[in-house]
């Protein structure tokens, strides 16, 4: 497995990622993860993140690309969900353009607010062949009121999701990002290319009830799974894993790169 440090520029914005390769430079699947919007939990000792997610996907003969949106991890920037759709446009861009990446065969793999991004830039970018959307919003409406704007604005400076004094500079114009990024407004446009989400029935977090607003609006080829005692937080979740590959492989059969090892 080889491993790249990549370093993009979108709105003079560094967009830190990493890219995990299988084995030896020829064109592979290549899967974009995206994570969601961060909570500011403490994390645990033993979880090894999405790098470790990387590596296991990895191992089955495909590409991954894993990289913190704005105001995230050790990217720059602050939290701005409309940004979020400009950073994974910009990683479509420049993944399109690395040999090492089979072109006709990129999915994007996303969880909660990434998930939702996620939606929407495929909508718009047929570059991405296959979607998956894990525990993903309908909408963000918990989000949009401009009653709560300023609990939200301040739990993110504190989480480090907001990182200058003078962000944002309009309140508005921030909120109005999330009402933009509306998965149930896109997701019917994702098709005819395939379509999975996977729900929690006991999330505690986006109710199910989204993935089933998502699933009606979407249309064919799609695939809803719905998982028992498994929270919000699926990335944590062997059976996400196993279910994502195995979609995945199935609009793959017969691509050489692929190694398949049981989960």
């Amino acid at each position: 497995m080889i491993k790249k440090d990549i370093t993009l520029n979108v709105d003079g914005i560094a967009i830190n990622g990493q890219l995990f390769i299988p084995g030896q430079i020829h064109p592979y699947p290549t899967v974009c993860l995206c994570h969601g919007i961060p909570a500011g939990d403490r994390p645990e000792p033993n979880d090894g993140g999405y790098p470790l997610l990387a590596e296991n996907i990895c191992r089955q003969g495909l590409n991954v690309f894993i990289f913190n949106f704005r105001g995230t991890g050790i990217s720059g920037g602050n939290i701005d969900l409309l940004g979020w759709t400009k950073d994974l446009a910009a990683v479509i861009d420049h993944l399109y353009l690395l040999p090492e990446v089979d072109k006709s065969h990129i999915a994007v793999l996303g969880f909660s607010g990434g998930a939702a991004v996620s939606i929407c830039v495929a909508a718009r970018d047929n570059r991405i062949n296959y979607l998956a959307a894990c525990a993903c919003p309908a909408e963000f409406y918990r989000l949009t009121e401009a009653d709560d704007a300023a609990s939200w604005i301040d739990h993110f400076r504190k989480i480090g999701a907001i990182r200058d004094d003078n962000f944002p500079r309009s309140t508005e114009e921030w909120l109005d990002g999330f009402r933009f990024v509306s998965p149930v407004e896109y997701v019917s446009q994702i098709a005819p290319r395939p379509l999975l989400l996977i729900h929690a029935k006991d999330d505690e977090t986006v109710s199910i009830s989204h993935a089933h607003r998502l699933y009606e609006r979407a249309r064919e080829p799609k695939q809803l799974v719905v998982l028992d005692a498994a929270g919000h937080k699926l990335r944590r979740d062997q059976r996400v894993l196993t279910e994502f590959i195995r979609w995945l492989v199935s609009h793959l059969q017969g691509h050489k790169a692929l190694v398949f090892n049981r989960l």
